[in-house]
């Protein structure tokens, strides 16, 4: 293969790993992984199509081959309000916290970045989830994956939901350039402050599984896993330090093998389609489009725009391709 063509099919593996963890996570998104076991066993197949998670990371995709590397917060902001802010008229299905918070912020006239500090939820992994493009984007570089990815950051997050985006880019960087696992892992924290709550919990979760085997993804290491990092008397489950911790983690006990990896970060629970889209995504990035399952494969289909009508009938492998051609 040339690098180019490389790139390309990392680029594809990356986004439909992405889409098939979001997809797979979906019918087990705030259930506990005792509950994904009585009902499933283990969720392997695909049941119905993906969230919010695959259409922003197709937004932000776009965010990418409009502007570069030249990219700004102005860029992204006036994306939100000619693109995003007049169509949601309605409930924003699917839509994070942050998301919503955003749009309101914006109605009211705000810029970045109080946009993603005024609704008080800019530590939702909203922004992990969609900064997969940004990795494909600058492959090798993590540095300039998370410099980028946080210009998006800055208008919908703040805080730790910046930390976890930021890990999430610096990661597929990392993975699209072809590190091993464990140095993937490195260059998301290389990306982020060593006292932030994110780098924090993915140190715990490496712990853990170095302590069980780099194998382990049983019972036992699901619930040390929680042990580790989740926030059981929190409410809600779309905290970026717990998602991005666990997803890493998936990766890890996976090996970066996709399957693997998405299968066991989806039967970790809490914010399981999240968690699945970013276990995927970096996994792809790492093995390239044929690791991802045919099976899987073929069920990603174009997007219907439930929660972004902007983006409605895209396909995350078109999308691959924009990002690569932009290079």
């Amino acid at each position: 293969m040339t690098d180019r063509s490389q790139l390309r099919d990392r680029a594809r593996g990356c986004l439909l790993g992405l889409a098939a963890g979001d997809a797979l996570g979906a019918p087990a998104e705030n259930l506990t992984p005792a509950e994904i076991r009585r009902r499933w066993g283990r969720l392997t197949e695909i049941e119905g199509g993906g969230t919010d998670d695959t259409e922003y990371a197709i937004f932000a995709a776009s965010l990418l081959v409009r502007h570069g590397h030249g990219l700004t917060s102005h860029d992204v902001e006036q994306a939100y309000r000619e693109e995003i802010v007049p169509l949601a008229t309605g409930p924003m299905r699917g839509a994070g916290f942050s998301e919503l918070g955003t749009v309101e912020a914006l109605r009211r006239g705000l810029e970045p970045p109080l946009t993603g500090l005024a609704h008080q939820h800019g530590w939702s992994d909203g922004l992990a989830m969609r900064a997969a493009p940004y990795g494909i984007f600058c492959p090798g570089d993590p540095a300039e994956a998370a410099r980028l990815l946080e210009q998006d950051g800055r208008v919908s997050g703040s805080g730790e939901g910046i930390a976890g985006g930021r890990a999430v880019a610096g990661a597929v960087a990392a993975a699209m350039a072809g590190a091993e696992p464990r140095d993937v892992v490195q260059a998301a924290l290389s990306v982020i402050p060593a006292d932030s709550w994110t780098a924090r919990n993915v140190v715990r979760v490496c712990e853990v599984l170095a302590a069980g085997g780099p194998r382990g993804r049983g019972a036992e290491a699901v619930e040390a896993l929680h042990e580790a990092v989740v926030v059981r008397h929190y409410p809600w489950t779309d905290v970026a330090p717990e998602a991005v911790a666990l997803a890493l983690a998936a990766f890890l006990a996976g090996d970066g093998d996709v399957e693997e990896s998405v299968t066991f970060g989806v039967s970790l629970g809490r914010d399981a389609d999240t968690i699945g889209a970013i276990a995927g995504a970096v996994a792809g990035a790492s093995q390239g489009e044929a690791g991802v399952p045919a099976r899987w494969a073929a069920r990603i289909g174009p997007v219907t725009g439930k929660c972004l009508p902007v983006v409605a009938g895209r396909h995350v492998l078109d999308t691959a391709e924009q990002l690569v051609e932009g290079l």
